[in-house]
């Protein structure tokens, strides 16, 4: 979670901008320098992406199921578990910003028309401790400064694989 507590529009700029910055950042590479990592116990830029997908996936999926449910039981599931039932980490780095590009497309999409209000849904979120309640803005902010961290892990590896 973000030290400093994101406003919704700012999170949504956030959301917007991953996407075309990591697109940036890679633009000219090849394939084989997106999967170089810089030291053997570091993360390959392919290796950021595909967290940030599954992160994606489990964090954008508890916002859908807020929004989709009435006050919805989800099972916590931690992206680093579930990044082994994916091939996120095997995939060509553009094909698969591709595709989380256009899965944040569909996210933004039903945030941007989301009445404020709803932003405050919550679930109840189990296995992981105690239970846990966490809305829609918790989701989204989660998502939005893990994200930013990652955006900057990414640039500090690619400035490295260009020298």
């Amino acid at each position: 979670m973000p030290k400093k507590t994101l406003a919704i529009d700012q999170v949504l700029i956030i959301l917007a901008e991953t996407p075309p910055e990591i697109a940036e950042l890679s633009e000219g590479l090849e394939p084989a320098q997106l999967h170089a990592k810089p030291s053997s116990n570091e993360w390959s830029a392919n290796d950021v992406l595909g967290h940030l997908r599954a992160c994606a996936d489990v964090w954008g999926g508890g916002i859908r199921t807020i929004i989709s449910q009435d006050r919805p039981t989800i099972r916590a599931v931690n992206p680093r578990t579930y990044i082994n039932t994916t091939d996120y980490l095997e995939q060509e780095f553009h094909r698969s910003l591709q595709t989380f590009t256009a899965q944040r497309a569909d996210l933004l999409a039903l945030l941007n028309r989301l009445p404020r209000e709803a932003w405050s849904r919550k679930a109840t979120v189990t296995g992981a401790g105690k239970p846990l309640r966490w809305t829609v803005l918790y989701y989204a902010r989660r998502l939005a400064g893990h994200e930013r961290a990652h955006v900057k892990q990414i640039n500090q590896i690619v400035r490295m694989v260009r020298r």
